[in-house]
């Protein structure tokens, strides 16, 4: 079998509306995606004040944000109760349970490699 010319296979990258890895890498480039998911995947019906405090060095407005996005992306629910002072949690969607497996492998191959990289600390 021969494999297509360089340009042609390239071409699959080209159209930003269509490509499939930039519009889901887009999503979770951010620095506390990620991060978010792995606590979720941890700890489930987690409140926002936790993983505000798991996450000491994010802001209250940035994280209401990811947590905002991953929502409508359908990567998690937020759960709101009829209490006072109201009580939110939220929680992995079935979406967001199918991705932590790869996060899983993402974490390993970054903590197997993570000395072969020049500090930026």
């Amino acid at each position: 079998m021969n494999a297509l010319p360089l340009q042609e296979n390239l071409k699959k990258f080209t159209h930003i509306e269509d490509c499939p890895i930039r519009n889901i890498i887009s999503r979770f480039s951010g620095k506390w995606t990620m991060l978010v998911l792995c606590i979720l995947s941890e700890n489930p019906s987690t409140r926002f004040n936790a993983i505000g405090k798991a996450l000491p060095d994010i802001s209250p407005k940035v994280l209401s944000d990811t947590l905002k996005n991953l929502e409508s992306d359908g990567m998690l629910t937020r759960q709101v109760y009829a209490e006072i002072p109201p009580r939110v949690e939220y929680s992995l969607t079935q979406l967001g349970k199918s991705l932590i497996p790869l996060i899983s492998d993402l974490i390993t191959w970054a903590i197997d490699n993570f000395e072969k990289f020049p500090s930026k600390c």
